[in-house]
């Protein structure tokens, strides 16, 4: 790894509360890094103490390995955008691209070579005249990334910057904000609490839970393996099914679940205890009026709702005993099953994921 940025055994706390609890976190070179939770679990508050606004109670923050908690905002080499965008009203968007320049007093000419630089970047360089409210929510949040970027930071940092836009605009926003972090090689570290624009836009996501981090991995390892509960659960939807294990050899192990056994592997990083969860995503269960001689297993239940979402079909079926499922299927063609129908449930073994209850 080549970190940029390092946090160490940080803290936070205000008054008596302790929000941010002694996290160590490590932020490559050219990385797009998000991190993700709910509300009030700690992020932007750790954004903040990266970009200097807060300071931590205990621990370090590392630039390129010097210490930086003592060194104000102006004077560290990292750039924020916040999602209310703060740009000024009164000024063209040239003049708002150019205040950082103007305050660092670079001369007038490098000033008008570096922001039509980073204009044509963000693909406004023909807006740079107009005020900020003659542009599209769209357009201000790039004239924002703009501001940021014109003064060559080594770390952006981005505070849930397209809440405030409407869905497909956020959904092409999370593109161009991807391609334009690849493009330039700036290292990202992105706040969010949308699950689905994290997994779209990171290298790496780091899931945080009241004021810890509870697993920093890829997009695809986050979801697959979720190291804990919390973020089986947070990371799009999951079926958890308390287990017992009987028996297991390497990854692999034999589960109770309702009497019933059933194949499944364990988590990265768990302690064996007689009582699991089972975390089994609904689009890997298949749903049949008919047990497949070839499924290793087969659980009964009846079809309790059916939620067509436009291209899946939500099916929640209730097991003879009392419990719960609910699987995702392709919405093409005519559905097969209806409400009241008896059907049976079945995954792969390897689609099972225990994890510490």
């Amino acid at each position: 790894m080549n970190p940029i940025v390092q946090l160490q055994n940080v803290e936070k706390q205000f008054g008596t509360e302790l929000v941010v609890k002694g996290i160590d976190l490590e932020v490559e070179k050219g990385e797009f890094l998000t991190i993700l939770g709910p509300s009030g679990c700690g992020k932007t508050t750790t954004l903040r103490m990266i970009a200097g606004f807060e300071t931590p109670t205990d621990g370090q923050i590392l630039l390129e390995g010097q210490n930086v908690v003592d060194i104000p905002p102006y004077r560290r080499d990292v750039n924020t955008v916040f999602q209310s965008y703060a740009l000024f009203p009164h000024m063209t968007i040239y003049e708002n691209v150019a205040y950082g320049l103007r305050m660092k007093g670079v001369p007038k000419s490098a000033q008008s070579q570096r922001v039509q630089e980073v204009l044509h970047m963000v693909q406004l360089e023909s807006l740079g005249n107009r005020k900020p409210m003659q542009l599209s929510g769209g357009q201000q949040q790039r004239v924002a990334v703009a501001r940021a970027l014109v003064n060559n930071p080594k770390v952006l940092l981005l505070d849930e910057p397209l809440g405030a836009l409407d869905l497909k605009l956020r959904k092409q926003m999370q593109i161009e904000l991807k391609h334009l972090q690849q493009q330039l090689g700036v290292t990202f570290i992105y706040i969010t609490h949308d699950q689905e624009e994290a997994l779209t836009m990171s290298d790496r996501i780091a899931v945080m839970n009241q004021g810890r981090i509870e697993q920093v991995a890829a997009p695809k390892d986050i979801y697959e393996n979720p190291q804990s509960k919390y973020v089986a659960d947070f990371i799009g939807e999951t079926n958890l099914l308390e287990v017992k294990i009987l028996s297991h050899a390497g990854p692999g192990v034999v589960l109770d679940f309702l009497g019933k056994k059933l194949g499944g592997r364990m988590g990265n990083n768990q302690a064996m205890a007689e009582r699991m969860i089972l975390s089994v995503r609904p689009e890997r269960i298949r749903v049949s009026k008919e047990v497949d001689p070839d499924w290793p297993f087969a659980l009964s239940g009846r079809v309790e709702e059916m939620i067509f979402v436009g291209s899946i079909i939500r099916t929640m079926v209730r097991l003879t005993d009392g419990m719960q499922i609910f699987t995702m299927t392709p919405s093409q063609g005519k559905a097969s099953l209806v409400k009241g129908d008896q059907v049976w449930l079945s995954w792969e073994e390897e689609d099972g994921i225990v994890i510490g209850a």
